[in-house]
């Protein structure tokens, strides 16, 4: 694991929570775990973060919230991706994967 993480990208927190929603649905410190495994550390999200994100995501229909029971019997509120969010997931990604491609060719002239 890295000694120091890094600073998320403005702009890719609410992509990288609907990717880790196309999953399965997940409680926001399930979302938070995840990216950080699947980032290995580089990325670690803070709940001031998270939460403000979940909320942006949720009023723009991007995914929907339910209360339900944890694996350890607490009540937290599950996210879950709607087709809204699977479509703007789906352009987020062509578009970064547009952006990485261009700085990458920049990198190597």
């Amino acid at each position: 694991m890295p000694e120091k993480s890094s600073e998320m990208i403005q702009g890719t927190l609410e992509m990288l929570i609907l990717k880790t929603l196309v999953l399965e649905p997940m409680h926001g410190y399930g979302v938070t775990l995840r990216i950080e495994q699947i980032s290995r550390g580089v990325f670690r999200v803070n709940p001031g973060s998270l939460f403000p994100a979940l909320s942006r995501l949720e009023r723009a229909g991007q995914i929907k919230a339910q209360w339900r029971a944890t694996e350890n019997n607490r009540r937290a509120k599950y996210y879950a991706l709607t087709d809204r969010g699977r479509k703007a997931l789906k352009e987020e990604s062509q578009q970064w994967g547009r952006q990485i491609e261009a700085i990458a060719r920049i990198l190597e002239a």
